[in-house]
């Protein structure tokens, strides 16, 4: 509970994020639980996801407004984080793709140190605002596109974070050899990439190639229930790979099944987007 001196700074902040996330458009407010957790979430974002994308359509980057929606693999990896709160508590956290801030509340309610990115300035305010509505703190903010990584990331990353946390970031086959040069940058020797993935082909590549390099990779699988009923009529399941870093040189990488109670078989099937 916050104290009544702490609220007046809260609520003024909260008033920044909300008056920076103005162009946007109405906003509204969504429940989402955290399978297989007790844990629920409050989740603002945009109302009207049709005006982002006629907004984003000259884009040459083509960086679609993803970030908006609800997916499947943010949530199941904020799941993820609250299962196992202690792999992250008192930890330098990274995530990749911050969406709307469903992971980065689970990681700071498991009390992480925590820096979020993203190429979108909307989607790192509204993760802001979620962050202090829901975990009653903010993360660090760091405004960039992943694929061409700011020298300020990689002061960030010294001798690299413990755990990077990356939530349905493998949208396209141009985004694996990006992701495989970055992931040794980031993640220290002997640390984590937490990857979640609702069974795109380019993920596929990505996490077969990085067997091949020598990390070490643990799977589980999160068949839901989701927020969006279209995602629990499609069956969608998502993957929760914990990708490890070894140590030294020449180690051969193992994947193992570790499904867990949250498992089913069945094949992921989901639209493209992040959390």
């Amino acid at each position: 509970m916050v104290n009544p001196e702490e609220r007046a700074p809260i609520d003024t902040r909260r008033a920044e994020l909300l008056s920076r996330l103005a162009p946007i458009g109405p906003l509204r407010v969504d429940a989402v639980a955290a399978p297989g957790t007790a844990e629920m979430f409050r989740i603002t974002r945009p109302a009207d996801f049709d005006r982002l994308l006629d907004a984003a359509a000259g884009d040459p980057e083509q960086n679609l407004p993803y970030w908006a929606e609800l997916w499947p693999s943010g949530i199941a990896l904020a799941s993820a984080i609250l299962r196992q709160p202690e792999q992250v508590r008192g930890q330098r956290v990274l995530e990749l793709g911050c969406g709307l801030g469903v992971t980065a509340i689970a990681a700071l309610r498991a009390g992480a140190d925590l820096l979020i990115t993203d190429y979108s300035a909307e989607a790192l305010a509204l993760s802001a605002l979620n962050a202090l509505n829901e975990a009653g703190v903010e993360p660090e903010v760091l405004r960039l596109n992943w694929r061409e990584p700011s020298q300020e990331l990689l002061h960030s990353a010294g001798s690299g974070f413990p755990i990077v946390l990356a939530a349905d970031v493998l949208y396209e086959a141009r985004d694996v050899e990006p992701l495989l040069d970055l992931a040794p940058r980031l993640v220290a020797q002997a640390g984590e990439l937490w990857l979640a993935e609702p069974g795109r082909p380019p993920a596929a590549r990505f996490i077969d190639v990085m067997r091949e390099r020598g990390w070490q990779i643990t799977s589980e699988r999160y068949p839901g229930p989701w927020p969006d009923p279209e995602d629990n009529r499609k069956g969608v399941v998502v993957g929760m790979h914990r990708l490890t870093r070894v140590m030294g040189d020449g180690a051969v990488g193992a994947t193992q099944a570790s499904p867990g109670p949250l498992c089913r078989e069945g094949p992921c099937r989901h639209r493209g987007g992040q959390a």
